[in-house]
């Protein structure tokens, strides 16, 4: 994947490569013993999708492990299976 900018993602829309809308970026969480690597996207749910069996904030928002972003582009593109771990 290219690199990207932080800013260029903010309030960028989620979808999974099946389709479905997952929500909208609210922040990024990186982790600064690796360098400020990029460890989660921090997702506010669309209201139609359904956050059970996903991580989750322990508030409204859902944490998508940047492992599971396949593409960034008009959307950031994310493989649903991988969001379960």
């Amino acid at each position: 994947m290219s690199k990207t900018f932080c800013r260029s993602l903010a309030k960028k829309r989620v979808m999974s490569n099946d389709g479905m809308l997952i929500g909208t970026i609210k922040n990024i969480i990186v982790d600064l013993n690796t360098g400020g690597q990029v460890a989660d996207l921090l997702v506010k749910p669309d209201e139609t999708f359904k956050t059970d069996g996903y991580r989750t904030d322990g508030g409204d928002k859902m944490l998508v492990p940047f492992e599971a972003v396949k593409d960034i582009k008009d959307y950031v593109v994310v493989d649903r299976y991988l969001l379960k771990r």
